[in-house]
């Protein structure tokens, strides 16, 4: 009976266990998916600040570059919402007005994601929702966290500025989103900033702040975790000033007990796997351990951090641990040996791949139960974009602020360098890909690619991955040639303009590198898609 029970199991692995199910973001395990690994510049093999994002929903595709503006005076800023769900970058279908606000003179450019990332001074800020107690959402609020990340990259050069920037702008206007966090990095420090409503009596917030230290490496990943507060040290916390008194007044910490502001405002566990893997891979020696109570807000890495060691953490699928979530779809495969002896060897199915979808999941555990247990991975198949950014004081802004960005699944989509200083992006980075398929968006060259590897994953693996690794090594086989002559025509563009000529040469260069780059990994991956629908045409 158990191996009927066994063949009958493999049997299903292989006939139904698809690619990923579109349209199930309603799912509860879809919702506040995002992940952002933040690094000091001490923490970082070549001292250069990060943060990072996942944006891991049913957000837009779309993103551009806005550039800088001159307002007159008494000029007002619009705020709005429904900005994450547009088809492109000239659509604003389900955009709403929510309200206006004094515009600053003079705006910085910025990178336009669905949540907006970096600006043209090295400014960058990272995403993930935790929600918080839902008490606290009150929908008066002016602002969601969009509209501030957007209003922030528009008019501020550091993270501190940044992040008294909108303890001013919700104590006025008030915050009307679930709890989130942003990780907000400058060329010198990175900040975790927790920030909530203030409940149904104010359309205020509360809030709080703490700073990365410059040797250690923090994560945020859907989960309250700043734990005391230690507003005396004011280069490493802040906080809105009802920080404590609104915990008493809600009944959330009884003023006697050490306050902690994750047990007060969200009132759950402070980590889950993704902050406990990265943590622990970072600091064995620290022992940490998935049952404690908390872990630490940061840690100091054993060994310094390299940008390609964060892009390595953002294609984890726990591969080869007791997290992984195919480890026991198990298949018997003959094989031969050097005799040509026939024998069977035991293999995870070619078809099992990290990302089943529940449905997928429910039909094989009812087939033998606990056989599939998912673990949240870092990278996954709802993920519409992701990023990485190194923020470089010893450069020019333009130059300094260098983005990884990738489209789709952060294990199966190459990284593609954009600059702080680019002018502007490749045409199909403009047309979002979430809600139909289109040759324009460039979105569709990986999805589709990404999706159709994972028919037969065993095989699809070896074809995607080393594809991954080969653009990863070809950017930072350039890169450094490429940066350098960027340096010489900056410094050419500076001379000009002492001798009153303004000239971009440095910017230009820097555009057309990184278009380069971008349309030739979307050309590669839309080839990819026509040579996996080949390939596994009988897969299905």
């Amino acid at each position: 009976m158990k191996k009927l029970k066994h063949l009958i199991i493999s049997s299903f692995i292989i006939l139904f266990i698809n690619p990923f199910a579109f349209g199930q973001y309603e799912d509860p395990e879809y919702n506040y998916s995002c992940t952002s690994i933040m690094v000091g510049k001490k923490a970082s093999t070549d001292g250069s600040v990060m943060t990072s994002h996942t944006c891991d929903a049913y957000y837009r595709t779309w993103l551009e570059f806005v550039p800088a503006e001159n307002h007159e005076k008494g000029s007002m800023h619009a705020v709005k919402r429904g900005t994450m769900h547009t088809g492109s970058a000239w659509s604003e279908e389900n955009v709403e007005l929510m309200g206006e606000i004094p515009e600053a003179e003079k705006t910085y450019a910025y990178l336009n994601t669905a949540y907006p990332c970096l600006n043209e001074k090295q400014l960058a800020i990272g995403e993930t929702t935790f929600g918080g107690r839902k008490e606290l959402r009150n929908e008066e609020g002016l602002f969601t966290i969009e509209e501030l990340e957007r209003i922030v990259l528009q008019r501020c050069t550091t993270a501190r500025d940044a992040i008294v920037l909108i303890g001013k702008l919700v104590k006025k206007y008030g915050y009307g989103d679930w709890g989130e966090c942003i990780t907000i990095a400058d060329k010198n420090e990175v900040w975790q900033l927790e920030i909530m409503g203030e409940g149904p009596d104010n359309a205020g917030s509360v809030w709080a702040a703490q700073r990365i230290p410059d040797d250690h490496v923090g994560i945020s990943a859907n989960i309250c975790r700043i734990g005391e507060l230690k507003l005396k040290d004011s280069d490493h916390f802040m906080a809105s000033d009802n920080v404590f008194k609104l915990a008493k007044k809600m009944g959330f910490w009884d003023g006697k007990e050490t306050f902690k502001f994750w047990k007060a405002y969200s009132g759950e566990k402070p980590f889950n796997i993704r902050e406990y893997y990265v943590l622990s891979s970072l600091a064995p020696s620290l022992g940490l351990k998935y049952d404690d109570e908390e872990l630490p807000f940061s840690v100091k890495p054993e060994e310094k951090v390299d940008i390609r060691d964060v892009m390595k953490f953002y294609r984890t699928t726990y591969d080869g641990s007791k997290w992984e979530m195919i480890r026991k779809l198990k298949v018997p495969v003959r094989r031969k040996d050097e005799n040509d002896n026939i024998y069977y060897d035991t293999i995870i199915s070619p078809a099992a791949h990290p990302w089943m979808a529940r449905d997928k999941r429910a039909l094989l555990n009812s087939l033998d139960s606990g056989i599939v247990v998912r673990h949240r991975p870092i990278s996954v198949q709802y993920c519409a974009y992701s990023w990485i950014v190194q923020l470089r004081d010893w450069l020019p802004d333009e130059l300094g602020g260098r983005l990884w960005f990738g489209f789709d699944v952060p294990r199966e989509s190459p990284r593609m360098p954009i600059y702080a200083g680019n002018l502007s992006l490749p045409g199909s980075f403009s047309v979002c890909g979430q809600d139909h398929f289109s040759r324009e968006s460039a979105m569709w060259a990986f999805r589709r690619a990404n999706r159709l590897a994972t028919v037969n994953w065993g095989k699809g693996k070896e074809i995607i991955e080393p594809l991954v690794m080969e653009y990863e090594n070809k950017a930072f086989d350039e890169i450094d040639f490429i940066e350098k002559r960027a340096l010489e025509l900056i410094e050419q563009d500076m001379e000009n303009a002492r001798k009153g000529e303004e000239t971009n040469l440095g910017r230009e260069f820097l555009t057309g590198y990184s278009n380069d780059f971008a349309r030739a990994a979307v050309n590669r991956w839309w080839d990819l898609g026509d040579e996996l629908w080949v390939k596994f045409r009988w897969s299905f």
